[in-house]
């Protein structure tokens, strides 16, 4: 840290088609970064899913206003919206001088939260966010089993339990009711907007 600046910082979102990845960039932009750091939007999947219809990210317009949508190299898609570089424009309008990068991984036969892993430790993140989805049962019982084994733990809380960097689980309760969030070191965290 020289005069009073933080050093940048590397925060990964993990970027899906689903209101639980938007509550998570959402969080991320207006509570986790700052302009100097870097965010990395992460999809691990299939690659046939990287094109979906993305247009009630955060509750706002979709970039595409009509049903044909027309791409930065001039090509058309159908209708079709990126979700990924939908999620990035957003970012942009946000936080325009925030440097935002999207990856995207395949899965190949692995299971996705090893990919995740794998790639924020081969990224260098200080930060992996990435939206969740509770279960009743999962709040009432908390996100253990009986013995301390991690089977059956979904994507989010098998990241929080086993990433060397902070990972947080996010959630919202809401319009206006703030985030829940879930870390290794605090549970059901709420935060207000």
């Amino acid at each position: 840290m020289q005069g009073g600046t933080p050093a940048a910082r590397k925060v990964m979102v993990v970027a899906e088609p689903n209101r639980e990845s938007a509550v998570a960039l959402q969080y991320a932009l207006s509570h986790a970064v700052f302009e100097q750091d870097e965010l990395i939007l992460l999809h691990v999947g299939n690659p046939n899913s990287w094109r979906n219809t993305f247009s009630t990210f955060l509750r706002k317009p979709s970039i595409s206003s009509s049903s044909h949508t027309t791409c930065a190299d001039g090509s058309s898609n159908g209708g079709e919206v990126d979700f990924l570089e939908e999620m990035k424009h957003a970012c942009k309008i946000t936080q325009p001088t925030l440097h935002v990068r999207v990856e995207r991984v395949e899965m190949e036969g692995k299971d996705k939260a090893g990919v995740i892993l794998f790639q924020s430790m081969a990224l260098g993140v200080d930060l992996i966010v990435i939206g969740q989805r509770r279960s009743f049962s999962t709040a009432i019982l908390g996100s253990r089993r009986p013995g301390g084994s991690m089977r059956g733990l979904d994507t989010a809380e098998y990241l929080i339990e086993n990433s060397k960097c902070t990972c947080v689980g996010v959630q919202k309760k809401g319009q206006n009711a703030g985030f829940l969030l879930n870390s290794k070191t605090h549970k059901n965290f709420w935060l207000l907007a």
